[in-house]
């Protein structure tokens, strides 16, 4: 049976796809900084009928011996580590860059960027020994080069990110590790993490043009989840970019906006937490 480790899974996209992970046998070792929410998303999990383990380790990824802690708990406790998600993240204040703290700045190239980065380089340590294995990383805005305001900060961690996984998917490659590196990516996401920023301290105001685009282009983290899990039990192709917002599917989106409302912000209670 395998075992996947996502972090940043107590809530939103992470636990998401830890559900479909359960539903596909597949062991999974959760991992947040709050421990509260952990407990009650490993309570959830283990409603889903499943031949499968579910296991919590609190993990700040920020701190490298936090990180090679969670590798080692989950090791302990599941053997070897099959696949492995960076999915930590914290959104930015909806501000332009010279309005935005150094504080701020850190946190997010922090968590987004050198959590991914060392988190990789962990994990590959101890891929390499088995000579197999997984790792993904998470794509965003402006992983395609796209800006916006209120979004610089976070976008240029995303764009790093791309380059990252791919230089890592090519080292991997030169190495003969054995170990696959992918990209996903998961469009705009219907949680809370769009109207937070850095880990929930500060309120993000959506402009109703933001709302506009959202509106088209975002879908709930459970609909995403399927489609991004199902691609990693399949993917055995190093370098793969799992997409699910398209350039295609997102033009269509366009195209058809005026025929097919929706309102992601009427009822604030379905933005899952994240």
């Amino acid at each position: 049976m395998k075992t996947v480790v996502i972090t940043g899974s107590a809530r939103g996209l992470g636990f998401e796809m830890s559900k479909v992970f359960r539903r596909n046998n597949v062991n999974v070792v959760i991992s947040d900084l709050n421990e509260e929410k952990l407990k009650f998303a490993k309570e959830e999990l283990e409603k889903i009928e499943s031949e499968a383990v579910v296991e919590y380790c609190i993990c700040n990824v920020t701190k490298s011996e936090e990180i090679q802690n969670l590798i080692n708990f989950a090791k302990e406790k599941l053997g070897v580590i099959d696949i492995w998600i960076n999915n930590a993240g914290v959104n930015q204040p909806e501000k332009a860059i010279w309005e935005l703290t150094e504080e701020d700045i850190n946190i997010v190239i922090d968590v987004d960027l050198k959590g991914a980065i060392i988190g990789s380089k962990l994990i590959m340590q101890e891929m390499e020994k088995e000579h197999k294995g997984a790792i993904y990383n998470i794509e965003g805005y402006g992983s395609n080069d796209a800006k916006m305001l209120g979004l610089s900060i976070y976008g240029t961690s995303k764009r790093a990110i791309t380059y990252f996984t791919e230089a890592l998917a090519k080292e991997s490659d030169e190495r003969n590790t054995g170990v696959i590196v992918g990209k996903l990516s998961p469009g705009i996401m219907i949680t809370d993490f769009i109207r937070n920023a850095l880990r929930d301290k500060e309120k993000i105001n959506l402009s109703e043009k933001t709302k506009k685009v959202y509106n088209i282009l975002g879908d709930y983290p459970d609909v995403v989840a399927k489609f991004l899990v199902e691609g990693m039990l399949k993917n055995t192709k190093n370098n793969a970019k799992i997409e699910w917002l398209t350039n295609r599917k997102a033009a269509w989106r366009f195209m058809t906006s005026s025929f097919s409302k929706r309102d992601f912000f009427s009822d604030d209670t379905k933005l899952l937490d994240k």
